[in-house]
């Protein structure tokens, strides 16, 4: 696939006029549990030349295309993507930590390292995990049999919900460093599932594992009441360093 997202990035950067200051993964790939056809998710953020940021009324601040059957590709405009930042938007911290990178121009993931600690907010961040936890305790996992991926979205969720309950940080993106939240006796279960789905499709059914769903479930009540528990901490500086950023970027400052 890389010759061909090298490819696809050009000709978007030809075709919009635009510059690709990053592209990454941003899907199971990225998070360490991909399944033989998973399809490639590729996030990416751009900025246009200085004149476009120089009129009266703002433009479209999106790439969306048509997902194919193995690439699914989009992104975010650099001005959008800092005010999400500034915001605490949990996927795009996500894409910034992604340990498979496809392009970074003008040492941009390394610029924002410093700031994505000040800019995460601990409720926020608690917020949207305990959202995608709750589908999966309260839809996807009812049944007596339940889809494998969607098992791994939700563990994935409750153990990022646990990070930042338990250590009031910024959770890492991928599965690997989230397992060391587990109860110890969930580990051969979670062991034998990722065997599993590492040559299973993605829509392989198992089993309900009924002590890895009550797991969840507990995360997803403790997190609950962890809302309003958690410290807010309001960063100094964060705005100045993002118009800075935005300013460098744009003018091509490396």
């Amino acid at each position: 696939m890389t010759p061909r997202l090298t490819s696809a990035l050009a000709s978007l950067e030809a075709t919009h006029g635009i510059r690709i200051l990053y592209a990454c993964e941003s899907g199971s790939r990225a998070w360490g549990f991909p399944s033989p056809d998973s399809d490639y998710d590729v996030r990416f953020i751009y900025c246009h030349p200085t004149d476009w940021y120089l009129r009266l009324d703002e433009g479209l601040d999106t790439l969306n295309f048509p997902v194919d059957d193995e690439l699914d590709l989009a992104g975010w405009e650099l001005r959008k993507t800092l005010r999400l930042l500034r915001g605490s938007n949990a996927a795009l911290f996500e894409w910034l930590q992604s340990p498979i990178v496809y392009h970074e121009a003008l040492g941009f993931r390394t610029r924002l390292a410093p700031l994505l600690p000040l800019a995460f907010n601990l409720k926020a961040g608690l917020h949207h995990y305990l959202g995608q936890l709750r589908r999966g305790v309260e839809e996807d996992l009812i049944g007596e049999e339940v889809r494998l991926k969607r098992l791994f979205y939700a563990l994935r969720s409750a153990l990022a919900a646990r990070w930042i309950r338990e250590r009031h940080a910024l959770p890492p993106m991928e599965f690997a460093p989230l397992r060391t939240l587990l109860p110890s006796d969930l580990h051969g279960v979670v062991e034998e599932l990722l065997a599993q789905k590492a040559h299973s499709n993605e829509k392989t059914m198992v089993a309900r594992p009924s002590e890895l769903i009550a797991f969840l479930a507990e995360e997803y009540a403790a997190g609950q009441a962890a809302r309003e528990t958690l410290p807010i901490v309001r960063p100094t500086g964060l705005v100045e360093a993002l118009d800075a950023l935005l300013r460098q970027q744009v003018a091509g400052i490396s």
